[in-house]
């Protein structure tokens, strides 16, 4: 039996189970109760090497069962950036002791997240200014981290922190492993503008952490960051997948006279439908054993753009009664404006495609 029909059989079973218990609840805590519901089926981190509790899969495969849950309709993973970001992370440069962690963040025992963005250091992540002193028994981290996704929730924290003032920008940094319980660190979370608190901004003030949480080789941060970034090269396909499928339903659902209106729904759909095929073309490269190339840069670019689009379509469709403050149309807008500044702004991209794609010279 292939992954994809073991991964359709397991979910025939546990998604009715989870929906029967939690409904169409998309809290912090039905996401968690799903986590685990799916760990203890062995499908939470199906691309993680099986000595670490998964299945081994390759990206082609993993992409097609992402695919799967996606369709389910259930809610996303707590604990994501564990399970995406920062499981791999220990995997590639952890120590035993440090790998130890790898179940519990499975499990959801532990919730980590990344502190990488800073008030002034947001697309210019080598820029950034949060200081972590050199002692003999380790690191004293002073500093901000902003835009922390689950913040308020988390356990523990992937951080990157200047440890060498004099090195280059990108050569002074090293990654830590912090416990969000140590003294010194205070959260506020952040309100956006749908009234959610998914986002936390974290102060770290003489915060102690011990030499043996230092994750890679010291003032190595940027290389850790680099690869552990790169090991998830698939989530674009992901997300180019969802965008059409969630403009496909849009244009099922909507019903409207308005010429312009409909027209503007067809120029939707046009865009979602590029961008899937650029997310195929990309996924059968991966199939063949290719790296996606320029891709994977084209599709984020435009997914951005058709995103943020598609909330402002959406929008006028529902007319005034959109408006609403609780009215779906009016969520999703507020949404979408983040489409074209999550993973990398829409300017930071043009730059890339202009420099590494184009070719074009970097201006002076």
């Amino acid at each position: 039996m292939s992954a994809a029909a073991e991964l359709a059989e397991c979910l025939s079973r546990i998604v009715p189970a989870h929906r029967q218990e939690w409904g169409d609840d998309g809290s912090f805590e039905a996401q968690l109760a799903w986590q685990r519901r799916l760990a203890a089926e062995g499908w939470a981190v199906p691309s993680w090497p099986t000595e670490f509790g998964g299945r081994g899969l390759g990206p082609a495969e993993r992409v097609e069962c992402d695919r799967l849950i996606a369709e389910a309709g259930v809610p996303p993973l707590a604990g994501v950036l564990g399970l995406q970001n920062v499981g791999p992370a220990l995997i590639m440069f952890g120590t035993p002791e440090q790998q130890a962690s790898l179940p519990r963040i499975v499990s959801g025992e532990e919730l980590w997240v990344q502190g990488f963005s800073e008030p002034e250091a947001g697309s210019d992540l080598a820029g950034l200014r949060t200081q972590a002193t050199v002692g003999e028994d380790g690191f004293v981290v002073n500093g901000q981290k902003i835009w922390t996704t689950n913040g308020m929730e988390a356990t523990h924290m992937l951080l990157l922190a200047r440890t060498d003032r004099e090195a280059s920008k990108h050569k002074g940094i090293s990654a830590l492993l912090v416990d969000l319980s140590s003294p010194g660190i205070e959260r506020r979370a952040i309100r956006q503008l749908t009234g959610e608190e998914g986002f936390a901004e974290i102060f770290f003030t003489d915060v102690p952490v011990p030499a043996e949480n230092l994750l890679g080789p010291l003032h190595g941060g940027w290389g850790v960051t680099v690869r552990t970034l790169g090991y998830e090269r698939t989530g674009v396909i992901n997300q180019a997948a969802r965008l059409e499928r969630e403009v496909t339903e849009v244009v099922r659902t909507l019903q409207t006279a308005d010429p312009l209106l409909r027209d503007e729904l067809t120029r939707r759909w046009i865009d979602a439908r590029l961008v899937g095929l650029m997310g195929r073309r990309a996924l059968e490269r991966l199939q063949e054993g290719e790296d996606p190339g320029p891709e994977q840069s084209i599709i984020k670019f435009a997914w951005s753009l058709a995103s943020s689009e598609l909330g402002e379509t959406v929008l006028k469709a529902a007319g005034m009664g959109g408006l609403v403050s609780d009215a779906p149309a009016v969520n999703r807008f507020l949404r979408s404006r983040s489409a074209t500044i999550a993973a990398g702004t829409t300017e930071i991209m043009r730059n890339l495609l202009a420099e590494r794609v184009l070719g074009l010279p970097r201006e002076r």
